[in-house]
């Protein structure tokens, strides 16, 4: 039977469909921009001054963000990046992202289509400091859907 309880962000996954892809380009410290809007327009009705009516146009969604440690490992993400950003070739690519439970087993998945990143970018160098480097993969995509997911 299904909990109504609050799902943790804690325990999620990400799987590109992309080629090659290796264990490190599935593992993510966050994931934002999981969100759509809806964008409008006012009309003024003759004669009704006391409000304008508000007439949905087109629904628009954020750019992704996906941070991760930096690792020298090989990434198939990190090369998909490079040749767009730096030789300016777009392969889009699907990606999914699952809330997962203790076992692993997806609790909540969305579908991103046709995703191309915007930037890549590494988080300061600081010898004064003792962190972790941070890399932030930005990605443009269409949209975003809600997949079912079958109980356990």
């Amino acid at each position: 039977m299904p909990e109504s309880n609050p799902i943790p962000s804690f325990y999620f996954s990400v799987i590109f469909e992309l080629l090659p892809q290796f264990s490190v380009d599935t593992k993510f410290q966050s994931v934002t921009g999981l969100k759509v809007t809806m964008e409008t327009e006012s009309y003024t009705e003759g004669g009704q001054n006391k409000f304008k009516h508000t007439l949905p146009l087109r629904s628009g969604y954020e750019n992704l963000v996906l941070k991760r440690g930096l690792t020298s490992d090989m990434s198939g993400l990190s090369m998909w990046c490079n040749q767009a950003l730096e030789e300016f070739v777009f392969y889009p690519a699907n990606l999914v992202v699952s809330l997962l439970n203790e076992k692993g087993n997806p609790l909540k998945v969305w579908y991103i289509s046709h995703a191309i990143p915007l930037s890549y970018e590494f988080s300061d160098f600081n010898a004064e400091e003792n962190k972790m480097v941070i890399e932030t993969i930005t990605l443009k995509y269409n949209f975003f859907k809600e997949l079912p997911v079958p109980n356990f």
